[in-house]
């Protein structure tokens, strides 16, 4: 039969919940149906209360020391089992603070932490691990992100090697300073913090290996340029570079721990107006004059939302582009009306082109939103132009036929032969033939319809070949059916170009 204990704990702490017998040179005490062994430094487990056990007896059983994490009896355990019969104890000594000292003193006893381990015979290889925290907010402006990791680097020293049966030392961050820790730094980052509250969130650990472990919490504000030619429906890859800072690659040598990169739940992350896609992490190698360095690189890609920009922006500029439609169905001769509506539209579209421009940062390119916001104000300008043309013929029309009048009327007056019993009918009586009476023959026999003229102009001999005749008093007729029209393509033309192709 065999048994197996627990690691020993300390003796003192249970003498202060525990009843405890002795018998010879042990101890059992009885705590919740099992019963703790006790020689002179180690306190264990076991199943049941030796109901014979002498001195004589323990000097039989064997050295064995070994540790475990269970408690294991492979044969039926019984209250009055004798432990002297068959058996065979399995000790472990406890492990006193001095003894880890004593470990860490012999470990840094002539130790050098301005050297790296194995230098002029290998290179140090560091596996790298990154767990992300958070990630934002994004900063268009400065073209930067924030984000919180946990970085971790793994690597070998053979000068801390230790024998003990304590496996792993777990160290707080006043021995990182003790021994060598890699130069790693972020390449592409901005401003750096460490955490410190309550106290530095570093940890590090030592195997009996020489294997070490070293761990720290940072917030990193890193640099991410943006290309803006599709902004608002613009995606990104915002990286995040480290390396060795003074060893090169044939000193340090860079791996990733695991395949992938783990992440937090995104969907406590301060992005905004931006969307978490994925992630994929690669290693490069970077030329300089100072040797080949391994430069870890992880790409976050992100898209943007278009949510805000299409209530705060698009939105509001295609009604104003509509509202200034509405001057098409207002009379001519509202003049009024219609410059107040087509000033107050184009005022408007300035507005909000400014207000597009403030969430960018001052590039030198037209981006989506630029484009869309100055064809929507060339629109609303032309709704207005469209008006002044049509005003301007208008007005010149009928202050030719004013002149015209005024001409005939004083031609009348001084027409001789006018009898004393004849009655002068005025002008404004007579009916006059209209625009539409007239054919389009003139200037010696050309169609007027077939060219760009004015029909007055044709009549007054100022018409010239190779115009389409448009009849100004239907240009609101034709704007009600063009603008819509042209406006309606331009935003297939543009939402399908932009988000799908």
């Amino acid at each position: 039969m065999s048994l197996l204990f627990n690691s020993c704990v300390s003796w003192k702490f249970y003498n202060l919940v525990f009843s405890h017998f002795k018998v010879g040179i042990l101890f059992f005490k009885k705590f919740s149906n099992y019963y703790f062994l006790k020689n002179h430094t180690c306190f264990f487990q076991i199943n049941s209360y030796p109901k014979r056990v002498t001195a004589a007896k323990i000097s039989q059983l064997p050295k064995k020391i070994r540790t475990s994490n269970t408690l294991v009896d492979k044969a039926d355990d019984e209250d009055d089992e004798d432990l002297t019969v068959n058996k065979t104890w399995v000790l472990a000594p406890k492990i006193h603070e001095g003894d880890i000292t004593q470990i860490l003193n012999s470990l840094l006893q002539g130790y050098d932490n301005k050297l790296r381990p194995d230098i002029g015979v290998r290179p140090t290889v560091i596996e790298t691990d990154v767990y992300v925290n958070s990630i934002g907010p994004v900063d268009p402006i400065n073209m930067e992100y924030t984000i919180d990791i946990i970085f971790a680097q793994t690597w070998f020293d053979s000068r801390l090697k230790f024998n003990s049966t304590m496996k792993v030392l777990m160290l707080n961050s006043n021995m990182v300073g003790k021994i060598w820790i890699p130069d790693t730094f972020f390449r592409n980052s901005r401003k750096s913090d460490a955490h410190w509250i309550t106290t530095p969130n570093r940890l590090l650990r030592i195997w009996n290996d020489g294997r070490v472990l070293y761990t720290l919490r940072l917030t990193i504000n890193a640099e991410c340029y943006l290309q803006l030619h599709n902004f608002p429906m613009d995606e990104h890859s915002c990286p995040l570079e480290f390396s060795s800072y003074g060893y090169p690659k044939n000193e340090i040598e860079y791996k990733w721990k695991k395949p992938s990169v783990e992440v937090a739940d995104p969907k406590y992350w301060r992005l905004y107006q931006f969307a978490f896609v994925g992630l994929r992490n690669s290693t490069e190698i970077s030329h300089t004059i100072s040797g080949d360095y391994v430069i870890m690189t992880i790409f976050f890609d992100l898209s943007r939302r278009m949510g805000y920009f299409t209530i705060q922006t698009y939105i509001p500029c295609i009604l104003t582009v509509v509202l200034s439609w509405v001057s098409f169905w207002i009379n001519k001769d509202a003049v009024p009306a219609r410059t107040s509506l087509g000033i107050t539209t184009v005022l408007t579209m300035t507005t909000l082109s400014t207000i597009a421009r403030k969430s960018l940062p001052k590039v030198s390119y037209v981006t989506a939103m630029d484009l869309f916001v100055s064809v929507c104000f060339i629109f609303v300008f032309a709704a207005l132009m469209e008006y002044g043309t049509l005003h301007y013929f208008t007005s010149n029309k009928k202050g030719k036929t004013a002149t015209k009048d005024r001409k005939l009327k004083n031609k009348a007056s001084m027409t001789p032969g006018l009898h004393p019993g004849s009655t002068l009918i005025p002008m404004n009586s007579v009916s006059v033939p209209q625009e539409e009476d007239y054919g389009y023959q003139c200037l010696e026999g050309k169609d007027c319809a077939s060219f760009f003229c004015c029909f007055e102009d044709c009549r007054t001999g100022s018409w010239r070949e190779g115009r389409i005749h448009i009849r100004i008093a239907k240009i609101d007729s034709y704007s009600r059916i063009f603008f819509p029209t042209a406006f309606a393509l331009f935003n297939l033309v543009y939402w399908v170009g932009y988000l799908y192709l």
